[in-house]
């Protein structure tokens, strides 16, 4: 129907050629006749009539279509480019000189210095990704290709498919942003080793917050909070902390702690609600219960009066054994 609609002309002079084949296998003999009886041949010969009558044969004949032309505004193809080719370009027969055409003839001056000026600009910006990765410790070949597909990806998805294309293997370090909340979130929820490096990257954060920047290590509390809110994680990655010995309670590790849990009773009560029961129910996560209410009840509630609203909705979902969700 789409090809109708682009040049009936030429749809046409194609279905009255088809026609006529069908008209001399019906006045042949023996296997002329056999394939117009066929199955698959006569699904083909109801099709182009349709097409002929311009009568559709189901409303969802374009669907596959419109999905894969949305998937393809979502990729922002127009605005993809390989090596100065640009999709547009790629499409149109009227180019010449371009190597995906049979003429041969030469690229233009003009063409060759938009590819030349689009490489070198290329090249540019990957050297500046590089030293942004060597300024923010990346030492690693792996370090350095997650960091520079995370800084240079148009969006979250983009950024999720081209970091599965990298074929990783043993433990790998996340680089946060408060927008990377998501491209976690989408990493762990495709692969549920994801989830375990994850986890066991934080704890080898938690071991080091004392030498961790102020704000990295806020950044660090916000990411960790906004992925336990998310349900990607629970409350259980912080069994590697210890809340209750009071050598461990340094300043800085009480900074940390307090943000993560302020960021958690940000949200609404509903899901503060959600959050906290979910450990409430193992009997093996009682000493965590006990250590988290402590902490909050010691260090976040009494410097922020706040949230005590929500840190009573917290409270109560810590005790709440049979699990039930309000």
């Amino acid at each position: 129907m789409k090809l109708r609609s682009d040049d009936p002309g030429a749809m046409k002079s194609f279905i009255v050629t088809v026609q006529n084949s069908v008209n001399e296998l019906k006045t042949s003999s023996g296997d002329g006749q056999t394939k117009i009886n066929g199955k698959r041949m006569e699904f083909m010969l109801e099709t182009i009539c349709d097409i002929k009558n311009n009568k559709k044969r189901s409303k969802e004949d374009s669907a596959p279509r419109t999905r894969l032309k949305k998937w393809l505004q979502k990729l922002r193809v127009e605005d993809v480019l390989i090596r100065g080719l640009k999709w547009s370009k790629l499409l149109d027969p009227g180019k010449k000189g371009q190597w995906w055409l049979s003429a041969d003839m030469p690229v233009s001056l003009q063409n060759a210095e938009e590819v030349a000026s689009t490489i070198d600009k290329e090249t540019l910006e990957a050297q500046k990704l590089l030293q942004l990765a060597a300024a923010q410790r990346m030492n690693t070949d792996a370090r350095r290709a997650i960091f520079c597909i995370i800084m240079s990806s148009e969006d979250y998805v983009d950024a999720f498919e081209k970091l599965l294309r990298l074929d990783l293997s043993g433990k790998q370090e996340k680089v946060f942003n408060k927008y990377y909340v998501v491209l976690a979130s989408k990493l762990c929820q495709h692969d549920k080793n994801h989830k375990f490096t994850l986890q066991y990257c934080f704890w080898d954060h938690f071991k080091e917050l004392e030498s961790l920047s102020l704000q990295r290590s806020m950044h660090l509390a916000k990411l960790v909070a906004e992925m336990i809110a998310s349900f990607t994680l629970s409350l259980t990655v912080l069994k590697a902390v210890d809340f209750a010995e009071a050598k461990h309670l340094t300043p800085k590790r009480i900074m940390h702690f307090r943000m993560l849990f302020e960021t958690i009773l940000e949200h609404p009560n509903n899901l503060i609600w959600n959050i906290f029961t979910r450990v409430a129910v193992n009997p093996e996560y009682e000493t965590l219960r006990n250590d988290i209410e402590f902490f909050m009840k010691e260090f976040v509630v009494k410097t922020n009066k706040t949230i005590l609203n929500k840190f009573k909705v917290a409270k109560q979902a810590l005790g709440n054994a049979e699990g039930i969700l309000k």
